[in-house]
């Protein structure tokens, strides 16, 4: 039996709680939430379509009943296929997020593992994210390696 289990829409604002603890470890500052209650009407939406490219994966805190310990995010894109991906279903891992209080349980571990099983059973076959130097020993031990990535962006 795992841990992890699929969110739920009456989870959005932990959701969003732990997806804001990620992004401050990554910033290493604690910066603003205002952006949560634009966000939260869409998080509870894409978490209320068990049948579409997104899905959370959550672990209950056990200390705190209202509380959630750990969030694993990830969609499925689609890319023009390739001789490795000929269906071009692309998998991605993002928010990837535990409690400070409930790290080194094994929790982060056991929600990607519940992913990569949601991102197989839709016949995903190639799954990125992109991950900190802390966190990189736990993906490459689930089979991730690093690509070269020339990758961009444009914020519009």
């Amino acid at each position: 039996m795992t841990l992890a289990r699929r969110a739920v829409p009456a989870d959005a604002e932990e959701v969003l709680r732990l997806r804001q603890v990620m992004l401050d470890s990554v910033s290493g500052t604690d910066s603003s939430i205002s952006w949560h209650a634009e966000s939260l009407p869409t998080v509870r939406a894409r978490l209320a379509d068990p049948d579409g490219d997104f899905a959370a994966f959550v672990i209950d805190h056990p200390d705190r009943p209202d509380a959630l310990a750990a969030l694993v995010a990830g969609t499925i894109d689609y890319r023009i296929g390739n001789a490795g991906n000929p269906r071009g279903a692309m998998g991605y891992v993002f928010s990837v997020a535990t409690d400070p209080d409930a790290r080194r349980r094994g929790y982060a571990r056991a929600g990607v593992e519940t992913l990569l099983d949601w991102f197989r059973e839709r016949s995903v076959r190639q799954v990125n994210l992109t991950t900190s130097a802390e966190a990189e020993p736990l993906y490459a031990s689930l089979g991730f390696v690093r690509k070269p990535d020339p990758s961009m962006r444009l914020q519009l």
